[in-house]
């Protein structure tokens, strides 16, 4: 893997469609699970990530 892999150049901007799922947890802050939409099973193993309700911020407050 190079680095050419990981970052675009300069002027491209890396696009990954992602699909994400709810994840409901009783004892614990419900979770957003976010992955490529095209990830292999085995890539769904480690090509993940996880957000709690309090890592989200109103769009419009950020503007």
């Amino acid at each position: 893997m190079t680095d050419a892999d990981i970052h675009p150049p300069d002027g491209e901007e890396s696009r990954i469609a992602l699909d994400h799922v709810t994840i409901e947890n009783p004892d614990a802050p419900d979770e957003c699970a976010m992955f490529p939409r095209d990830a292999s099973e085995d890539e769904m193993q480690t090509a993940w990530i996880s957000a709690y309700d309090d890592s989200f911020v109103n769009l419009e407050t950020m503007r």
